[in-house]
C-alpha cells in the first residue's frame, strides 16, 4: 500500500522523525531510510530502540500513528495507480493488498479512497509474525485469494518487500524514481517503472513478457 498506492512517504518520515526526537533519538536522513523499506511497525520500533515490552509497543505505537494522521494532508495516490486498478477490477483480475501497515490504517486510507471493494483479500502487518522481507505475507495473500504464487504479480516499491514476494515465488514490479531503481533491481524486480501514469493491462503485461495466450479475454479483445 505505502508508496504503490498512497505516496505516504513524506508523512512517514515526519511521523517517524518527530516520534524518536521526543524519545530522545536523533536519526539522519539515512538512517530513516530503514522505516521506508515496507517494514512492521514493531520492527521499526525495535530497529532504533531496542527490545521493548508489548505494552511500550502498543503506546509507542499510538503515538507514532497519532503524528502520521496529522500529516495525512501530504497523502495523495501515486500517479494513475486509481485508473490502474479500476482497469485490472474491470478485466476480472483478483487483487490483494500485502501490506506492512496495521490493519486500522489500512483499512482507513483504503476505505477513504473508495479502495475496499475492489481487493478480495487484505493482509496486514498485524497478522504477521515476521515483516518482510519474510515471504509469509505474500504466501498468505496468495492464499486468501487462491492463487498458485507463479500466477501471481506483487508490485512494490521496498527492495524487502521484492524480496518477500520472490521468496514466495511471486513475479515483481517494482515501483520507483530514479533514486532507487537500481536498489530494486538489485532485489530481484522483474522489471523497474516509475508509477502507473498511462499504465494499462496490456502494457504491464508486455513489461513482464507474460504471452496473449496467459492474459485475460478482455484484454485480447481490447486490443
Amino acid at each position: 500500500m505505502d508508496g504503490v498506492i498512497v505516496d505516504s512517504h513524506p508523512a512517514h518520515r515526519a511521523a517517524w522523525t518527530e516520534f524518536l526526537h521526543a524519545t530522545g533519538k536523533n536519526v539522519s536522513e539515512s538512517e530513516l531510510d530503514f522505516v521506508m523499506d515496507g517494514r512492521r511497525r514493531e520492527d521499526i520500533l525495535a530497529h532504533f530502540l531496542g527490545p521493548l515490552t508489548q505494552t511500550q509497543m502498543v503506546e509507542y505505537g499510538r503515538l507514532k500513528d497519532e503524528l502520521f494522521w496529522r500529516a495525512t494532508s501530504d497523502v495523495v495516490p501515486i500517479p494513475g495507480v486509481l485508473e490502474f486498478i479500476e482497469s485490472l477490477n474491470a478485466s476480472g483480475i483478483t487483487m490483494a493488498v500485502a501490506t506492512s501497515a496495521s490493519a486500522s490504517r489500512t483499512q482507513s486510507i483504503l476505505s477513504r479512497l473508495g479502495l475496499m471493494a475492489r481487493f478480495d483479500a487484505v493482509v496486514t502487518g498485524d497478522e504477521v509474525c515476521k515483516g518482510k522481507p519474510d515471504p509469509y505475507i505474500y504466501e498468505l495473500a496468495c492464499q486468501r485469494i487462491n492463487c498458485p504464487p507463479n500466477f501471481a504479480v506483487a508490485v512494490e516499491d521496498a527492495a524487502s518487500g521484492i524480496r518477500a514476494a520472490k521468496g514466495a515465488g511471486l513475479r515483481c514490479v517494482g515501483i520507483a524514481g530514479d533514486k532507487f531503481r537500481d536498489r530494486l533491481a538489485a532485489a530481484g524486480a522483474d522489471c523497474v517503472v516509475q508509477d502507473f501514469a498511462d499504465m494499462t493491462l496490456a502494457k504491464f503485461h508486455c513489461l513482464l513478457g507474460i504471452p496473449p495466450a496467459q492474459r485475460p479475454i478482455s484484454e485480447c479483445e481490447s486490443q
